[in-house]
């Protein structure tokens, strides 16, 4: 139990007791569970909402909703991730740029597509067979993405943090509650989702290899973005 709580004091904004790194470490085979929770809140609101306001309102209060829970934290990881990987010059420069919590160009444009895309694909979705279960599931996909690169690439900085001691094992047991999830929702396109996010986290995790060596958090939560985007594309495609 603390460590579900500890995955969700990291992941949202919810008043949480306050973890240790090494706690939220040891918790992240939650993290898709965590992301399905934010999902039913997401599909609960486009419920209520659906039959009352235009698709593109409802779509864009799920976005401000999807950022108020989660404080935008892997809005942010985008953005920095854009503005290292598109103004550094070398593995140290990108890192050094990432880390400045200023928002240059390639960043703001990043943000501006991300939100234009989400408002697009929620607004069709909300018309879509299973667009419930397709809402709910795919923040679920996006924090399964972090379990994947976290086990598969080394942390990129010389310093800790929480990514360092995410293993082989919270992959394998996020990855049973994500399929656990899937088949419940009986929808075989959530299985196109999750194959989608793996592409995307395998491609997205090359560059970052090519670039800086491994990952960070910050590419980590852009990954999150980039594996949620692949996944409502899939729900959409026909």
């Amino acid at each position: 139990m603390r460590s579900l709580i500890a995955a969700v004091s990291f992941l949202t904004r919810l008043p949480m007791p306050a973890s240790s790194p090494s706690a939220v470490s040891r918790s992240a085979a939650w993290f898709p569970l965590v992301g399905l929770f934010i999902g039913a809140i997401l599909a609960g609101a486009a419920y209520l909402l659906r039959g009352h306001l235009p698709p593109l309102l409802v779509a864009a209060i799920l976005i401000a909703l999807d950022a108020l829970l989660t404080g935008a934290l892997h809005f942010d990881g985008l953005a920095d991730t854009a503005d290292g990987f598109g103004g550094g010059k070398g593995r140290e420069d990108v890192l050094r740029i990432m880390r400045d919590h200023a928002i240059g160009s390639y960043g703001g444009v990043a943000l501006v597509l991300l939100v234009a895309f989400k408002l697009a694909a929620y607004a069709v979705l909300l018309f879509a067979d299973g667009w419930l279960w397709a809402i709910a599931l795919t923040p679920a996909i996006g924090r399964w993405a972090i379990l994947l690169l976290a086990a598969a690439l080394p942390y990129a900085r010389p310093s800790n943090s929480v990514v360092r001691e995410m293993g082989k094992s919270a992959l394998l047991w996020g990855t049973v509650i994500l399929a656990a999830a899937t088949a419940i929702s009986q929808l075989w396109r959530a299985g196109v989702a999750v194959a989608a996010a793996l592409a995307v986290s395998a491609l997205f995790g090359l560059y970052c290899r090519r670039k800086i060596g491994g990952i960070t958090g910050d590419t980590l939560g852009a990954n999150v973005e980039l594996c949620e985007c692949a996944a409502l594309i899939a729900f959409l495609w026909r």
